[in-house]
């Protein structure tokens, strides 16, 4: 994919005005997508660049809410996609391990913005740019990047360190979403961030 570097990207993509969130990247999720390896390789990249600009890194994590208190209709598509979380020994643990500099946000939604104090941390620290990497494409990464856009924060959407159950559902999303909001592969991003920072 052709990228146009241009200033105004570079100023976009200024690493003291961005934060990162992992999106879901827990055991269940990452041993069921259709590219495993090929995506934990280019997530663990953008973690490690994140790490190397000091920007804020967030870990999202699916936390159920006890049976009694979830919601029905996240209860039907949970069983709809079949998902237990109760079967898998550590289903829910966190694939790639914070450190104590990362923030770890336990959410019950599809999308970052609800529920959590997500974004009042970003207004707090002048954050204008969220990059997002994780599973699954179509359902909390589409919907979060769009509730940041709609917010009036600029979505990044990592393409190649995001990922899906559902390949199909994965490419179709990311057409989806082309128009409206800055996709980078891995490469096209790191490669930005380090030629930004000789100049």
């Amino acid at each position: 994919m052709e990228i146009e570097v241009n200033d105004e990207l570079k100023t976009i993509l200024n690493p003291s005005k961005t934060a990162v969130l992992v999106w879901d990247v827990q055991n269940m999720l990452v041993n069921n997508i259709f590219n495993t390896e090929a995506f934990l390789t280019q997530t663990n990249k953008i973690v490690a660049m994140a790490r190397e600009k000091n920007m804020p890194l967030f870990f999202s994590k699916i936390s159920p809410l006890p049976e009694k208190f979830e919601s029905s209709v996240r209860k039907y598509f949970w069983k709809k996609r079949k998902l237990n979380f109760n079967q898998i020994p550590n289903a829910l643990e966190l694939t790639i391990e914070p450190t104590e500099k990362d923030s770890v946000i336990s959410k019950n939604t599809a999308s970052i913005f609800i529920g959590t104090n997500f974004e009042q941390i970003m207004h707090n620290v002048g954050i204008t740019t969220i990059v997002f990497v994780g599973i699954a494409t179509e359902i909390g990464i589409e919907s979060s990047a769009r509730d940041a856009l709609n917010r009036g924060f600029f979505p990044i959407i990592i393409t190649d360190a995001v990922s899906s159950m559902n390949k199909d559902a994965h490419l179709r999303s990311l057409e989806n979403l082309k128009n409206m909001m800055i996709l980078l592969s891995t490469d096209d991003y790191i490669s930005i961030l380090q030629d930004s920072a000789k100049e």
